[in-house]
Parts: structure tokens; C-alpha cells; sequence
């Protein structure tokens, strides 16, 4: 019996992924050591940003790092910042950014609802968003007929919830950004390479720390100095409602060093090794065909793919999902393709016994 189990919830097996609605992901036993040490001591918090910020930079190339306490929160703070600078006057009337530069331009398919919507995060930091051209298809001069005197920073969101065709690339971006003297902002909450983006153009890039890099409730906003300096004021202002707490901030560096030194072959090896087990598992029922997909957007990420045979039986796929979702145990896998009678189980999170579990499960429900 787990600990969510004896305050009398239901236990969940995570076939969906590093989903904030399930809890994310899972913590090591050195991370949780880590901010048990942290929440026994006092430090000055003001320096502890600034030294957290140091030692995760040297990992991520950027030129300084804020932390903050979620990916979304560093959206918001870092709209702020570029819209105040260092000038604490502005930074204490946030978000009322009126007669301020204060529009953030976003591609229309990358203005998407990733539990909340991008816009909604945009807002919060006193940012008015100008999405442009199309859900389907957005190009270089939608993008630039859409910057004024008022623009303040393009915003890329690199995330499996975009469109991904017909947008414009983070290197377009970056180019028409730069052309016009603005920073380049890339929300890259899920990602799993914390340094790629600043170097394919990004001037500061937006992670959380507790998706790929399975920390505590943190995520962090890291490249060029000058805008790190401005989204850290904003913890005088905005940001004093979405603080971070030394034993996350410690959370975060611990699972950072880690993630720094990760077996990404081990890896993948260990979410294919998973995906076959399942395959397997369901091998002699007719009723579902199995096969292995890779994530939409490119990632380094392998899922089993359950797509129910129309032919031999009748429910939809959000029926499926109900079901798994109404056992004993509460099984989540993922929903983008419900519509079309297929489920996707990510590895990620699952042992061996939660495989058979759901292969059970699967079984018990088409009988």
C-alpha cells in the first residue's frame, strides 16, 4: 500500500507519461535525501537562487539560470522580466503593463492548452499575446508583419501539444527575432536536451524540472544574462506568488547533476525492453493491435501503441480508457488519438509489474 493509498485514494499506474495531473514523475532516493538536508538548514534565499542558477548553467551552456517553480510560472516571470527590466518601479506594478512594450508574438499552432492555456501564461506576466497566421500553417511574414514598436519577445513552444507541421522552425524564428532586435523565448517544459535550443537560437529557454529531469515541483528559465537578471527582480513582484522553496531549489540542482550524467542508451533501452514485454504480453489477443511508436515530436521516447480492432469490437477508445480508468487500480495512458480507437501506453514510469497489470486489464476489459 503506497502512501496515497492510505490516506484512502486510489493507487495509479502512470502509462500516460511525466503528466503534472498524475504527480509527474519520480523522484530518486539522492534528490529526496537532497531537500530533506535543504528543509533542515536556513540559508540566505536570495543566494541560494543565484548559486542554484550558477550550477545548473554550467549544465545547460546558458549564460546564468532562475529558478522558479514550475515551467509555467517561468513563462510568466520571464514575459515580466522583458517587459520591466531591472527597473524595480515597473517590476512592483506588474502585471498592469500598459503604455509598456508588452506584446509576445506566438505562432496560432503553438497556442495550445497544455493544462492551462500558453496565453493564460503569457497574460499572467503582464504580456498581451499576438498570435499569428494559422493553426495549420504560419510563415515568415505573418511573423513579421505582426511586429510593432510594442513587441517585446517571439515565443517558440516546443511541445508534442503543438501543431507540428506548417509552423516555422526555432532557427526561422530566431532569425526574424534577432533581425528585429528581439529575444527569442522557447517554452520547453517536456524537452529532454536542456541544451540544444540555446544553441539552435534561443535566448532563453524555459524547462521544468520535474518532467525529463524527474525533480521536485520546479522548472527553470536559463540563457543570456541580462534577462535573467530582469526575471529574477520579478520575485519582488509577480513572482513572490510563485516562489520557490530552498529544499525544490535543491530538489532541482540534485536531479539536474543526475540527469547530467544519465545512460541515455540504458535509457531507451529499458522503455523498449517494457514496450516488448506489453507487446508480448497481449501477443494471443485479437481484439487490440499492438505496435511500438515513437513521441510526436521527435523525442527519445518509445510507447506501446493499443489500437482496438474496429472489426471485433464496438467501444470507442475514450470508452477503453473509462474503463482502465474504473478498475481496482487506476490505469492512465495517453488520449491524443481516442477519437480514432487508439491509446498509447508510455514506459516511462512502469515496471514490469505494471505492465502485466495493464496487459491484464486490457484483457479483462475485451473479453
Amino acid at each position: 500500500m503506497n502512501i496515497y493509498e492510505k490516506i484512502g485514494l486510489k493507487r495509479v499506474i502512470n502509462g500516460s507519461g511525466k503528466m503534472t495531473a498524475l504527480g509527474v514523475s519520480k523522484v530518486s532516493d539522492t534528490v529526496v535525501e537532497t531537500m530533506r538536508e535543504a528543509g533542515q538548514n536556513f540559508v540566505v534565499i536570495d543566494d541560494l537562487i543565484d548559486r542554484v542558477g550558477e550550477i545548473i548553467s554550467k549544465v545547460t551552456g546558458g549564460e546564468d539560470t532562475c529558478v522558479t517553480s514550475s515551467a509555467s510560472a517561468g513563462i510568466a516571470l520571464t514575459v515580466a522580466g522583458l517587459i520591466t527590466g531591472k527597473n524595480i518601479d515597473l517590476v512592483e506594478k506588474m502585471p498592469n503593463s500598459v503604455g509598456l512594450k508588452n506584446k509576445v508574438i506566438i505562432q496560432k499552432g503553438h497556442s495550445v492548452n497544455f493544462g492551462a492555456p500558453i496565453p493564460t501564461m503569457v497574460r499572467l506576466g503582464g504580456g498581451v499575446p499576438v498570435e499569428v497566421g494559422y493553426s495549420n500553417e504560419v510563415r515568415t511574414e505573418h511573423v513579421e508583419e505582426a511586429i510593432d514598436e510594442n513587441t517585446v519577445a517571439l515565443l517558440y513552444v516546443k511541445s508534442h501539444h503543438s501543431v507540428q507541421k506548417g509552423m516555422l522552425s526555432i532557427e526561422e524564428m530566431a532569425e526574424i527575432a534577432h533581425k528585429y532586435s528581439l529575444p527569442l523565448v522557447i517554452d520547453a517544459a517536456a524537452e529532454e536536451d536542456i541544451q540544444k535550443y540555446l544553441k539552435m537560437g534561443g535566448d532563453l529557454v524555459i524547462y521544468s524540472g520535474a518532467k525529463a529531469l524527474c525533480g521536485p515541483a520546479s522548472g527553470f528559465v536559463t540563457g543570456k544574462k541580462e534577462y535573467i537578471e530582469a526575471i529574477k527582480l520579478q520575485y519582488k513582484g509577480i513572482g513572490r506568488a510563485m516562489k520557490i522553496g530552498k529544499m525544490c531549489m535543491m530538489g532541482l540542482m540534485k536531479a539536474v547533476e543526475e540527469y547530467s550524467k544519465r545512460d541515455e542508451k540504458a535509457i531507451i533501452d529499458e522503455q523498449l525492453r517494457l514496450a516488448n514485454l506489453l507487446i508480448d504480453e497481449l501477443k494471443d489477443e485479437k481484439k487490440v493491435i499492438t505496435s511500438i511508436v515513437q513521441d510526436e515530436a521527435g523525442r527519445e521516447i518509445y510507447r506501446v501503441q493499443l489500437k482496438l480492432n474496429e472489426k471485433l469490437v464496438s467501444m470507442s477508445g475514450k470508452e477503453f480508457m473509462k474503463y482502465l480508468r474504473e478498475g481496482e487500480v487506476e490505469i492512465h495512458v495517453r488520449k491524443h488519438y481516442a477519437n480514432l480507437g487508439i491509446v498509447n501506453v508510455d514506459m516511462r514510469a512502469l515496471t514490469d509489474d505494471d505492465v502485466k497489470y495493464i496487459a491484464k486489464r486490457v484483457k479483462e476489459i475485451l473479453k
